[in-house]
């Protein structure tokens, strides 16, 4: 590798002074460059609405924001239930059909096996410690993740904006998401 200055078009040598100029061109734009790296961008399409599936956009969410990532969760179909203050207290886990359940389907499928399997998870979580799911939307809503409500699925399941939980974004429409989407770092889709 050369260490002679590059020649300029004309074939001289580029002055001091040019080359300084060069050097403070290149050094605004890798500062322009990381500046626009400083604050990565997520967003997370959450579609489930069960307990267990309740969890990962809020702790995904929430963990993004302490980084000082700007995310936005956009809350769609039975997902929406997550921010419903009164249904999000009466989620339940499913137990038919989850491989990971430790039951065969057959016993899964027998009534209230369901109601048994989200206990059974909410005492876990009780013992662990962990978070309720209140509290992960009370920490995300404070570390600035912005949680949206679909609004096409307020309207189908006949909700009102004011059965929600206070700070949500109510009325976002598919466009809106999709344009935070495109600007997004990472997309998931939960």
């Amino acid at each position: 590798m050369s260490t002679e200055p590059s020649s300029t078009a004309d074939g001289t040598q580029p002055s001091a002074a040019e080359l300084q100029a060069r050097v403070e061109e290149l050094e605004e734009t890798v500062a322009a460059l990381e500046a626009d790296d400083e604050q990565q961008k997520m967003t997370i399409v959450a579609t489930q609405g069960t307990f267990d599936m309740a969890y990962p956009p809020l702790i995904l969410a929430s963990t993004a924001a302490a980084f000082g990532w700007d995310v936005v969760v956009f809350h769609t179909f039975w997902g929406l239930d997550i921010l419903h203050e009164e249904k999000s207290q009466n989620l339940q886990l499913s137990a038919v059909g989850n491989p990971n359940m430790p039951m065969p389907n057959a016993l899964a499928a027998l009534p209230g096996m369901d109601r048994l399997a989200t206990r059974m998870m909410q005492s876990r979580i009780d013992d662990n410690g962990t978070a309720t799911i209140e509290e992960l939307i009370d920490l995300s809503l404070e570390q600035g993740v912005e949680l949206q409500a679909c609004q096409m699925t307020i309207e189908l399941m006949d909700y009102d904006e004011d059965d929600f939980y206070d700070d949500v974004t109510v009325g976002v429409g598919a466009a809106t998401a999709l344009q935070h989407m495109a600007e997004s770092d990472i997309q998931l889709l939960v």
